[in-house]
């Protein structure tokens, strides 16, 4: 007797590993199905068809992320150096992240992105109401400058990156600095 479960979870990391590799036009389902050591039968009765495998997999990417580095806005610098541990450890996370971006730019939404952003802006929000942070920058500006100082070695092109001498460390530090400075007072 098989074990759907299992199953399912092979899928998934197959599914994860080919779409961060290659997007969503450029994953194959056979690749997928081989990878998994399941037919494609098995795919589709699971996942009906490709989008919805990777409407799945990227759900399933942001809820753990989420759950896992969850922004604290008492100590910005440090989720920033959470975000940039994440990305180095686990970097399909980032990838799955900018092909949604770039093969649905105006697409289906992920209801567990739109959630956990509404969580972080409120979090931030309250955290300027209650004078524990700046109001320098609104809550949405800030979002998004410590996700990208978060983001910014992980997305240095190659050709700028062959010119990196600074460690992991050298590099985390640097983040969670340029953070720190970001919400200094005046």
């Amino acid at each position: 007797m098989r074990d759907a479960a299992e199953t399912k979870r092979r899928l998934l990391a197959a599914a994860t590993e080919e779409f961060a590799e290659r997007g969503i036009a450029g994953a194959r389902v056979d690749r997928i199905a081989d990878a998994a050591g399941c037919n494609k039968a098995m795919l589709y009765k699971y996942f009906i068809n490709k989008d919805s495998l990777f409407d799945t997999v990227f759900g399933e990417s942001v809820g753990k992320f989420v759950m896992e580095v969850p922004v604290d806005a008492d100590d910005l610098p440090g989720y920033a150096g959470k975000l940039f541990d994440r990305y180095e450890e686990q970097p399909e996370t980032l990838r799955l992240a900018v092909w949604h971006r770039l093969e649905r730019p105006d697409g289906k939404w992920v209801t567990e992105i739109v959630l956990a952003n509404e969580i972080r802006l409120f979090d931030l929000q309250r955290a300027q109401d209650e004078g524990r942070l700046s109001k320098h920058y609104t809550p949405m500006e800030l979002l998004v400058l410590i996700q990208s100082i978060s983001t910014a070695w992980a997305t240095t092109n190659s050709e700028l990156g062959v010119r990196n001498t600074l460690s992991r460390e050298q590099r985390r530090e640097l983040v969670v600095d340029a953070v720190r400075r970001l919400i200094a007072e005046d």
